[in-house]
């Protein structure tokens, strides 16, 4: 999860009953595998009279900004996932000399894929 990320910083106050997310989110930041997979990742935890909030910034700079009383862990963690594929394509559509986004045209979207049934319309099942 953290090799999608540069810096997380999780603020909270110790003795909200809101925390779970906060503490659970930190948890997952500090295992072990997570810190394998990018030891630069900067986590930062501040504990004051701050309501509880994550906010991670992508290795592109992207920052986001979450409500730890509202998100849970596993939501950010799975977000914060679907993302970094996101920009490992992009990067791989990029060193390939691809342009990015790609643009699919719409009569190629409608093409049934080789190997696939293709529906039957209902006038024809009569």
């Amino acid at each position: 999860m953290l090799k999608f990320l540069s810096k997380v910083r999780i603020e909270f106050n110790a003795l909200d009953p809101r925390l779970a997310s906060c503490m659970e989110f930190l948890a997952q930041c500090n295992a072990r595998k997570a810190k394998e997979s990018n030891p630069a990742c900067q986590v930062k935890r501040r504990t004051d009279d701050h309501p509880p909030q994550i906010t991670v910034t992508f290795v592109n700079g992207v920052e986001e900004v979450f409500d730890g009383t509202q998100t849970t862990a596993q939501t950010i963690r799975n977000m914060i996932l679907e993302k970094g594929q996101y920009l490992e394509t992009e990067q791989m559509f990029r060193e390939a000399g691809e342009k990015w986004p790609v643009v699919i045209p719409d009569e190629e979207l409608n093409i049934p894929a080789p190997g696939t049934k293709v529906p039957r319309k209902a006038e024809d099942k009569k």
